[in-house]
């Protein structure tokens, strides 16, 4: 399953002092040129990523799936 996230900014964090992100939008791609629906309803908005990898890991343990299944990049900004 693919995924497409568009990122915001997050604020530095406490523990590790790196910058993190936020999840602006999160939609399930259907090829690796289109974007499909949105699922940002899935995932805490909120919260502040460490870096992909940390949403990809979320992600599979959130909808069930193997780890290896999700694929996860970041919309390329217009």
């Amino acid at each position: 399953m693919m995924f497409e996230f568009t990122r915001r900014r997050g604020v530095r964090s406490p523990v590790t002092d790196a910058p993190t992100f936020r999840v602006g939008r999160l939609a399930r791609a259907k090829t690796a040129n289109e974007t499909g629906a949105d699922l940002s309803h899935l995932i805490d908005r909120s919260y502040n990523y460490h870096s992909p990898r940390e949403l990809h890991w979320h992600l599979a343990e959130r909808l069930g799936l193997a780890p290896g299944s999700v694929i996860v990049r970041e919309a390329v900004a217009a």
